[in-house]
């Protein structure tokens, strides 16, 4: 379907699964690039990485005490060194004899236990039990390879790297990490309501809010993004916008992607030699979205066909087609193992109403399990957006629910759990 086309009033929005899998189907395909680990933060693993050595190399203390053989018990025993963290005894533990252990040291050659400081007496070198060994003996001691030996798998493709995967991948004895580069996004504001910040509005002007919420809901990724507008309504100017972001692997576009007099970039894009994937789903806010692709002609980094998602205009529908579509579209180009949102199971705090034709998305506030609908739905309203930490989700033609009842949530403000 070209997207100069008219949309037949008889092809139905697309369901809301059918068009994210679509969707992230479209990703573009990212170059893969080495990255020091400790710049890795917020990208997916391009493939999965083993480890280079075994960790702990050799058994260690778990905690501060003495090191010696469990078949001496109950002691006395005579002190002959120490273990330290970086610093192991050099000897071997015999017949009779302790090691001053600290917690991380190396666990002495002939010591299979170790005893509490708490539960033993030192006077001088020599060493009583005072309260209870260990049981099992090795109780206080972590074996050699207990977090992950070499050439085990540590981390699996499409992992977002967090702190916990930096430490995980250092530990294991790597410098880099392969992860696809970083994603160029534009985002075009279009509408002649729309003002810049700063700038003194009329009585039908609106700041141009937009683009900067959709920019903010991408910083959490890799992204370097591009602002452009905003956009005047007119197609020569959209068109123009476009190319400007000729570049971008990802344009968004926010605003005239309805059927109006004045919602004129479908017609942009045709003219902008975009042909269009698909548009309209099922959804409210939200319905008419469009997806289409044109190639690049931008230079060898492009491998793959630009995306051009068109957002609706009104902010809930710009927020939540965000949330629903170009945060997963983003997450699969960058290559993350799971790309769509997932629900958890929320109760509700008032008595939901019956649903409508579409799968609605209602702004709430989730706490303690619970979560309570704002009472302000209505599409061009913000300020229910700022009091909303989660979506509620509300199939077509649902039931009427009583307040107790469990519904889906989309939470917010983690990125949907993915």
């Amino acid at each position: 379907m070209n997207a100069g086309a008219e949309p037949s009033v008889r092809t139905p929005p697309l369901p809301l699964r059918t068009a994210q899998e679509r969707l992230v189907s479209l990703a573009p395909d990212l170059a893969i690039e080495h990255r020091a680990v400790a710049d890795c933060t917020g990208f997916y693993l391009a493939h999965p990485i083993t480890a280079h050595r075994t960790q702990p190399d050799a058994p260690l203390s778990a905690m501060d005490g003495y090191a010696m053989r469990a078949a001496d018990l109950p002691g006395p025993w005579r002190v002959i060194g120490e273990s330290a963290a970086g610093h192991p005894f050099g000897g071997t533990v015999a017949a009779g004899q302790a090691v001053r252990i600290s917690t991380g040291a190396v666990l002495p050659d002939g010591a299979d236990m170790v005893l509490l400081q708490e539960d033993a007496a030192r006077a001088g070198d020599s060493v009583t039990l005072i309260g209870t060994p260990p049981s099992p003996a090795g109780r206080h001691i972590r074996p050699a390879g207990m977090d992950f030996v070499a050439d085990a798998q540590l981390l699996a493709p499409g992992t977002r790297i967090g702190p916990a995967q930096i430490a995980l991948a250092m530990a294991g004895g790597h410098q880099h990490l392969p992860v696809r580069r970083p994603l160029h996004l534009a985002i075009i504001d279009s509408g002649d309501e729309l003002v810049g910040p700063g700038k003194p509005l009329a009585a039908h002007q609106i700041p141009a809010s937009n683009g900067p919420m959709l920019a903010a809901m991408a910083a959490g990724l890799p992204v370097q993004v591009t602002r452009i507008g905003p956009v005047a309504d007119r197609i020569d100017d959209i068109v123009a916008a476009l190319e400007q972001a000729g570049g971008a692997d990802i344009i968004v576009t926010s605003g005239g992607a309805s059927v109006g007099d004045h919602d004129l970039v479908r017609p942009a894009l045709a003219a902008a030699g975009v042909t269009l994937d698909f548009w309209r789903v099922a959804i409210k806010p939200g319905k008419p979205l469009l997806v289409g692709r044109r190639d690049h002609g931008a230079g060898p980094e492009f491998a793959s066909p630009q995306i051009v998602l068109g957002l609706p205009g009104n902010p809930a529908s710009a927020f939540v087609t965000g949330f629903l579509f170009m945060l997963p579209l983003l997450r699969a180009a960058l290559g993350a193992a799971e790309a769509l949102p997932r629900t958890i199971p929320a109760r509700l705090a008032a008595d939901l109403p019956a649903g409508g034709s579409r799968t609605e998305f209602l702004r709430a506030r989730f706490e303690g399990g619970a979560v309570a609908f704002d009472p302000l739905q209505d599409s061009g309203a913000i300020t229910p957006l700022a009091r909303s930490n989660a979506l509620v989700v509300r199939e077509a033609r649902a039931p009427a629910l009583p307040a107790g009842s469990e519904v889906p949530v989309y939470l917010l403000e983690t990125g949907g759990i993915a």
